[in-house]
C-alpha cells in the first residue's frame, strides 16, 4: 500500500523527506517557491512558476510566427503537407498514395485545414504552436532539478536553435512533442502515481508511434528501461497497482485501435503495416550515415571555414560549433544514467535520502532520452535528426551547467568558462536562421498564400502560368513542396522518389504511369546526383549511374525551358515529345 501524506502548502514553507525508504517520492511535499536546495522542486505547485511557463509558451509562440512565411524550399517538408491535401480530396493514405510512416502528421494537419483553410502560414502556424509547447515542457522538466535561472536560460536557447533550426512541417517535430509529453507525464507518475497519469503516458506514447514509428517505439523502450530500473532498485515498492496498469494500457491501446479499425474499413490495414515495415528494408541503406554526420557539401564546408576574413571565420565556426558536440549529449546522458544507477543503492544514508527525488528523475528521464536517441541512430544518426530531440538536448545541458548533482572540485571551477560557451555558441547558432528570415526580400504569389525566399525561384511562377490548378504534373525526383504550392498532383501513389531507396517495383509502377500518356508536362532536375552523395552517402553507386525512370524521361520527353529555384537548384521544364512547348 502507497500513502500520500497531505501536507499544507505554505508560500515560505520548506517540507523535509522523512522516509528512508530509497527512491520514493511519494512523501515529497514540494513548496510553492521551489527553493533550489529541495531535492526535487514540483514546479507545478507554484502559482509564479505557472505565470512563467505561460509567459514563456506566449513568447515563444510570438517569437516561432516570425519564420511562418520562410521558405528555402526544402524537399522534405512537401511530403506531410501533399498528403493532408491528398486526404482532403477524399484518398487514403497508404491504398491512394505511398508513405513510409506512421499516419498522425497526415491526418491532424488535414483537420488544421479543413478548420482553418489550406496554406503554408496556417500549416506553419500549427508548427509555432508546436514549438511553444516544447518550450514549456523544457522548462518544466529542467526546473525539477535546476534552479530558476539555469532551467529558464536553457528554455530560451531550446526556443531559439529547436525549430527554427528547420522550420518546417514535419512528422518529427509532431512526434517530438508528443514524446516529450509522454515523458512528461512518467514524470507525473513518480511523484502522483494515479491512474489520470498513467493514461496520459500510455496516450502520447500511443500517439508519438502513431506519428513516427522508430521514435515512438525508442520512447516505450527508454519508459519501459527506466520504470523497471526504478522498481528494481526500489524493491518494487513502486509498482503501479491494478488500476493504473489498466489505464496505461487502455491510454495506449485507443489510439491505435481506432486507427487500425479506420484502415481496415478502408480495405487498407494490411498495406499500412507493409508501409509501416517498408523502412526496415529499404530506408537504412540509403540513409546508413556515421554518427553525427553534418550533411555537409564541399562548397557548404568552403563557404563556411574557407572565406571571410578571420574574425568572420572564427565567427562561422562559433555558430556551427554545436553542430559538433551535440551528437556527444546522449553520452553524458548514458553516463549520467549508469551513474545514478550506482548512487541510488546508497538511499538509506542521509545524503541518499536527500537525493530520493532526483534519483528517481534522472533514470527515467536519461533512459528515455536513451531510448529516442537509439532510433535515431536506427535510422539516420546525422546531426538533423539529432536537432530534432534539440529538448531533450537541452535538457541535459541544463543539468550540466546547473551542476549541483556533479561531482568533482574541477567540473565546479571550469562550469562558469563551460555556461559561458555554451550561452554564447547557441545564441549564435540561433541567430542564423533568423538573419536568413529577415533578410529575404523575394515575395512569392503561390497557390498556397505568399511566401518569402533569399532568391527569386522561377519554377513556381512558370509552372502556375502553364499548368490549371489540379493538373498532374511530375516533379522528379524529389521535391513535393512544388506540388504543394501550385496546387497540383503526381501522377499515381508517389510525391517522392528517391533512387537507390525505392524499390525497383515501385520504379516500374512509376514509369507504368508515365506511359500512360496522363503526364504532359515534367519538371525534371538533372543534378540530383550531386545531392546524393552527400545527403545519402549509402546510396548504391549503380542507383546513381543506372535511375530507369530519368531515363524514361529523356527519351520521351523535350525540355522547353531551363528554371532555377530559390536554393539555387536548376529544373528542367519538359512536355511529351508529342506535344509543342508552351
Amino acid at each position: 500500500m502507497r500513502t500520500v501524506p497531505r501536507v499544507p502548502i505554505k508560500p515560505a514553507q520548506v517540507a523535509t523527506v522523512t522516509s528512508a525508504k530509497p527512491l520514493a517520492l511519494d512523501n515529497l511535499a514540494p513548496n510553492e517557491d521551489c527553493i533550489p536546495t529541495r531535492p526535487l522542486c514540483v514546479p507545478e505547485q507554484s502559482r509564479s512558476e505557472l505565470y512563467l511557463a505561460g509567459a514563456i509558451f506566449l513568447l515563444s509562440f510570438l517569437y516561432l510566427c516570425i519564420f511562418r512565411h520562410y521558405t528555402d524550399m526544402d524537399p522534405d517538408e512537401g511530403i506531410v503537407l501533399q498528403g493532408a491535401q491528398r486526404i482532403l480530396a477524399g484518398q487514403v493514405p497508404y491504398r491512394d498514395f505511398f508513405s513510409f510512416y506512421t499516419p498522425g502528421s497526415y491526418y491532424a494537419l488535414a483537420l488544421v485545414f479543413r478548420i482553418f483553410g489550406s496554406s503554408l502560414a496556417v500549416a506553419r502556424t500549427a508548427v509555432a504552436l508546436t514549438g511553444a509547447l516544447l518550450s514549456i515542457v523544457t522548462y518544466l522538466l529542467a526546473r525539477r532539478v535546476c534552479s530558476r535561472t539555469v532551467a529558464l536560460t536553457l528554455t530560451v536557447l531550446c526556443t531559439l536553435t529547436t525549430l527554427p533550426y528547420r522550420f518546417l512541417v514535419l512528422h518529427n517535430w509532431d512526434s517530438t512533442l508528443w514524446a516529450c509529453l509522454a515523458l512528461y507525464c512518467a514524470v507525473r507518475v513518480l511523484e502522483q502515481p494515479t491512474w489520470k497519469w498513467t493514461f496520459a503516458v500510455g496516450l502520447f506514447a500511443s500517439l508519438t508511434v502513431l506519428f513516427e514509428q522508430s521514435k515512438g517505439t525508442g520512447l516505450c523502450l527508454g519508459l519501459g528501461i527506466g520504470f523497471l530500473t526504478i522498481c528494481a532498485l526500489d524493491g518494487r515498492k513502486r509498482w503501479l497497482n491494478r488500476a493504473e496498469w489498466l489505464a496505461l494500457v487502455v491510454g495506449f491501446a485507443i489510439p491505435l485501435a481506432i486507427t487500425f479499425a479506420y484502415f481496415a474499413s478502408q480495405r487498407a490495414a494490411s498495406i499500412m503495416l507493409s508501409d509501416w515495415l517498408w523502412p526496415l528494408r529499404h530506408y537504412s541503406q540509403a540513409n546508413r550515415v556515421p554518427y553525427g554526420y553534418q550533411n555537409w557539401s564541399d562548397e557548404t564546408r568552403h563557404v563556411l571555414f574557407g572565406t571571410g576574413s578571420l574574425l568572420g571565420r572564427l565567427v562561422q565556426a562559433l555558430a556551427v560549433s554545436p553542430c559538433l558536440w551535440i551528437p556527444a549529449l546522449p553520452l553524458v546522458a548514458l553516463g549520467w544514467l549508469g551513474y545514478w544507477m550506482v548512487r541510488a543503492p546508497r538511499g538509506h544514508s542521509a545524503e541518499g535520502r536527500s537525493a530520493e527525488g532526483k534519483i528517481a528523475y534522472y533514470i527515467l528521464v536519461a533512459a528515455v532520452y536513451v531510448g529516442l536517441v537509439l532510433s535515431v541512430v536506427i535510422t539516420r544518426a546525422d546531426i538533423v535528426h539529432f536537432m530534432y530531440l534539440q529538448p531533450l538536448n537541452c535538457l541535459v545541458l541544463a543539468w550540466l551547467l546547473d551542476g549541483d548533482d556533479i561531482p568533482g572540485r574541477f567540473f565546479r571551477s571550469a562550469r562558469p568558462f563551460l555556461a559561458a560557451y555554451v550561452v554564447i555558441a547557441l545564441l549564435a547558432f540561433g541567430m542564423a536562421p533568423l538573419a536568413a528570415t529577415t533578410s529575404a526580400r523575394e515575395r512569392l504569389a503561390t497557390r498556397r498564400g505568399t511566401v518569402t525566399t533569399r532568391e527569386k525561384d522561377m519554377v513556381v511562377d512558370y509552372l502556375q502560368a502553364q499548368v490549371p490548378e489540379g493538373a498532374t504534373v511530375l516533379v522528379y525526383p524529389y521535391l513535393p513542396l512544388y506540388y504543394y504550392l501550385t496546387g497540383t498532383f503526381s501522377p499515381g501513389r508517389y510525391d517522392y522518389f528517391q533512387p537507390g531507396m525505392h524499390t525497383l517495383e515501385q520504379t516500374d509502377e512509376m514509369i507504368r504511369e508515365l506511359a500512360t500518356g496522363r503526364v504532359g508536362t515534367v519538371l525534371f532536375e538533372p543534378d540530383f546526383s550531386g545531392k546524393v552523395v552527400h545527403s545519402w552517402p549509402g546510396t548504391p553507386l549503380t542507383a546513381i549511374a543506372e535511375d530507369p525512370v530519368a531515363d524514361y524521361i529523356a527519351r520521351n520527353y523535350r525540355a522547353c525551358r531551363a528554371l532555377s529555384s530559390s536554393a539555387d537548384w536548376r529544373f528542367l521544364f519538359m512536355v511529351r515529345k508529342d506535344r509543342v512547348c508552351p
